[in-house]
């Protein structure tokens, strides 16, 4: 069982574990324990992690206290512990991508991220588990247990970041990588109760990932995939992605590091700041408890933030159809081909699909050209608000088995696209946050999605924040760490 002061750990944010590491009031080493006996406890429950990294974890945190005690800095994330997702590689420590095509992969490099997470002292305590590859907003794969929603564990966390979402949610870390190629750090943030950020593309430089030719499946995606964090506060993003973000030679998507501080911005007034809401996008089918939690939330926009907020749709139809066909041709087509023949039992029928869909040039070219369209008419739209609020998932979390259309049509009679709001801003490359909008009469989380105007992370960030001081979230935890006296 955990000790008594580990749940005080593993109920700490960020910022406030990094500053009393950095005043010694505890050490590194103590919080990774603290961590790792949680994660012991909660991953029956809820499987987050596909590969924990325990002794990695310690040894990071021995340097980490080294550091301190030497009188050296020890870094901005010194011994605070992270999950990195399993589609981010990790050297020397397998990287499997809920795939059986790797599941003896072990990386010769780090990820961008990985490298500069290592050099600001935070712990990896271990690979958050994932659909296979990434392909789907759920948290199953044929090669792991399936991660479950620490709100309900017979429900899924999302995906594609699964493991990540509900490793934050329960408190095993208290932030953690996700990647997201069509919502999927915004997804698992939604239906976990989480805060998401993806900022702008570009500003989070990647590397292998989706960029190296070698390896088919990790290659794919390169157009439209984003890094970001995923966290219990708004400041503990920001100081993640302070880390994170900015250039690299090896990413020639990646675009520079903003010229003002990203927890900084985090405290900013918002007052005067003129919004759109569509909780509809004019055409979607939305759950009415989802419709509701997220209209209350805007109301605070406008009641209590001082801004101008109105009903409005950017005016573009349902382009999943253009997404779907972006992230094929993003896919290295022939070498997923190759390594899945003969291996297709072993591998996602949803994926094997998409994989085996006889794709035209045609199919391609359309994509490009909706893709322009969208982003036409997105641009235009933007030009009148600051911000563009929708809900972040058309329904709450769903049963585990499920991938998702399915519930949709169950409760709103017709088949819809549950993604639907995430993935334009893929699509466009426009910076994208999830924010805890409430809770459905079953106790379910909520997310409302906030959108920027191009490059403009700021006023996402300045949003994020003011919308956290006007209605806190960090206080509700699961009733699961409850019920395991965590």
């Amino acid at each position: 069982m955990p000790h008594s002061t580990d749940n005080a750990i593993g109920r700490m944010d960020a910022v406030t574990l990094a500053r009393r590491i950095r005043a010694k009031e505890v050490s590194a080493l103590e919080v990774t324990e603290a961590i790792l006996r949680r994660m012991t406890a909660l991953e029956p429950h809820i499987h987050a992690f596909c590969t924990p990294t325990p002794e990695v974890a310690r040894a990071a945190a021995r340097a980490v206290d080294a550091k301190i005690a030497a009188g050296e800095d020890a870094g901005p994330l010194g011994g605070v512990p992270i999950g990195i997702k399993d589609l981010v590689a990790t050297k020397d420590i397998p990287t499997v991508m809920g795939s059986a095509l790797y599941r003896d992969f072990i990386p010769d490099e780090d990820d961008i991220v990985v490298e500069r997470l290592k050099a600001a002292g935070a712990v990896i305590i271990g690979k958050t588990n994932v659909p296979e590859f990434g392909y789907s907003g759920v948290g199953h794969n044929p090669v792991f247990p399936t991660t479950r929603n620490p709100w309900n564990t017979a429900l899924t966390s999302g995906g594609s970041s699964a493991g990540s979402g509900a490793a934050v949610a329960a408190g095993v870390a208290p932030f953690a990588i996700g990647s997201d190629g069509g919502g999927s750090v915004r997804i698992p943030s939604a239906l976990c109760g989480l805060y998401g950020l993806k900022a702008s593309m570009g500003r989070v430089a990647l590397y292998p990932g989706c960029r190296d030719e070698r390896y088919p499946g990790v290659s794919s995606w390169e157009s439209l995939e984003h890094i970001g964090p995923m966290s219990r506060t708004v400041a503990d993003a920001a100081l993640m992605l302070s880390v994170i973000a900015g250039p690299d030679p090896r990413d020639r998507y990646s675009i520079p590091a903003a010229d003002y501080d990203y927890v900084e911005a985090t405290r900013g007034d918002i007052r005067g700041l003129r919004i759109a809401y569509s909780e509809d996008w004019g055409y979607a089918a939305v759950d009415p408890e989802v419709r509701r939690v997220c209209a209350e939330a805007v109301t605070v926009f406008e009641r209590d933030l001082g801004c101008t907020v109105e009903r409005a749709d950017p005016g573009f139809a349902d382009e999943s159809g253009t997404f779907w066909a972006l992230v094929a041709a993003d896919t290295d087509l022939a070498g997923m081909r190759a390594m899945m023949r003969g291996r297709e039992r072993e591998m996602s029928a949803h994926l094997v699909d998409l994989l085996q869909r006889p794709w035209s040039a045609e199919d391609f070219t359309n994509a490009r050209i909706g893709r322009q369209r969208l982003c036409n008419r997105m641009w235009r739209f933007m030009a009148r608000y600051d911000l563009l609020l929708t809900p972040t998932l058309a329904v709450p979390a769903f049963p585990v088995h499920m991938q998702g259309p399915e519930i949709i049509e169950g409760r709103m009679g017709r088949p819809a696209d549950w993604l639907c709001f995430t993935f334009p801003a893929n699509m466009t490359g426009q910076p994208a946050a999830s924010i805890p909008a409430g809770f459905t009469r079953d106790g379910l989380p909520v997310g409302l999605q906030i959108i920027g105007r191009h490059l403009d992370d700021r006023t996402v960030l300045r949003a994020s924040g003011a919308f956290e001081r006007a209605r806190p979230w960090a206080q509700h935890w699961p009733a699961l760490l409850d019920q395991l006296g965590l």
